[in-house]
């Protein structure tokens, strides 16, 4: 995959409703979605009004889906400043191998084709490092941590200047 192209499609019932079924291996299992909650989160993925598209490789399989804007926001950060927001998730036979570079910069490339934002913001999970330094690598600083109300999980605001 050092070659990644990927083509973007609005979430679609059938699309939506795989990816929100994968099963991330601790820690990553937070980003799991609890079974009883599957029909909501296709419900939502599929409102193209979410911005949430599903990502396909050149054998048309689905390798990842990403959201841009409100979806891809954790209540608790502070998001009064104007960016577009990127949400990235990876199939999770994919993750671990050195390509969450390749898939931030395209997903990145292809929100600023569709948007034309000023300023860019990812907000990641404390303790996913991985994501940290692949975010990093594609120019993105942290400037804000904070806490999600509830279980307390402390969250990092990235941005990257246009």
């Amino acid at each position: 995959m050092d070659d990644l192209q990927i083509s973007y499609r609005l979430a679609g019932e059938k699309s939506a409703r795989e990816f929100v079924q994968w099963q991330y291996e601790p820690p990553y299992d937070v980003y799991n979605c609890p079974p009883e909650d599957v029909d909501e989160a296709v419900r939502y993925d599929i409102d193209p009004t979410n911005n949430v598209y599903a990502m396909f490789d050149r054998e048309d399989k689905l390798i990842g889906y990403c959201s841009y804007g409100r979806d891809a926001q954790v209540p608790g950060g502070d998001y009064s400043e104007e960016a577009m927001d990127i949400g990235l998730m990876i199939k999770p036979e994919l993750t671990g191998h050195g390509l969450g570079a390749a898939f931030a910069e395209e997903v990145t490339r292809n929100g600023i084709a569709k948007y034309a934002p000023k300023k860019l913001r990812v907000t990641i999970a404390a303790f996913n490092k991985r994501a940290i330094h692949t975010w990093e690598k594609n120019g993105f600083e942290q400037n804000q941590t904070f806490e999600r109300g509830g279980n307390r999980m402390k969250f990092v605001i990235m941005t990257k200047e246009l």
